[in-house]
């Protein structure tokens, strides 16, 4: 299955946390595995807070970037539609985006942001988020996505 960025169509596609068509942006990917989404990225040098740790910044970026894209999927998922599909037909946008840091978030090791859906209700989707290093829960997040009229 593709990332769920790499559906999103070409005029919705220059997000500079996950957006495609933008070339210096973290190019995040979203993958659906299961019942929950899954993004994957390593931060290097340029993202740091205090040596050795990643600043808060990026981490809100690759939440923000992940929830959107997680709440795409499973209204897709919901309404039935094929995310093997050339364009996503849903896009959505932020609304909230809480994140509680739960620890330290080391450099130059792969993280991994997991969304899990809570709620849809019409055009409000909301996902709880966990981001780990090694196994270790950094940062968790919920986001409030609202789903643009098509």
């Amino acid at each position: 299955m593709k990332a769920i960025q790499d559906l999103y169509p070409d005029n919705l596609a220059h997000c500079y946390g996950c957006g495609k068509n933008n070339s210096q942006g973290h190019q995040l990917k979203t993958y659906v595995e299961g019942e929950e989404t899954v993004s994957r990225f390593t931060p290097d040098m340029k993202y740091t807070a205090i040596p050795g740790s990643v600043y808060g910044g990026l981490i809100a970026s690759l939440l923000d970037c992940h929830g959107t894209a997680s709440a795409a999927a499973f209204a897709c998922i919901a309404e039935k539609i094929d995310l093997n599909q050339v364009d996503l037909p849903i896009r959505c946008v932020t609304a909230n985006l809480n994140i509680n840091f739960k620890a330290l978030t080391p450099q130059g090791e792969e993280l991994v942001i997991r969304g899990k859906l809570k709620a849809i209700e019409g055009r409000k989707i909301s996902v709880d988020m966990t981001l780990t290093a090694k196994g270790v829960v950094c940062a968790t997040g919920e986001i409030l996505a609202i789903r643009l009229k098509e």
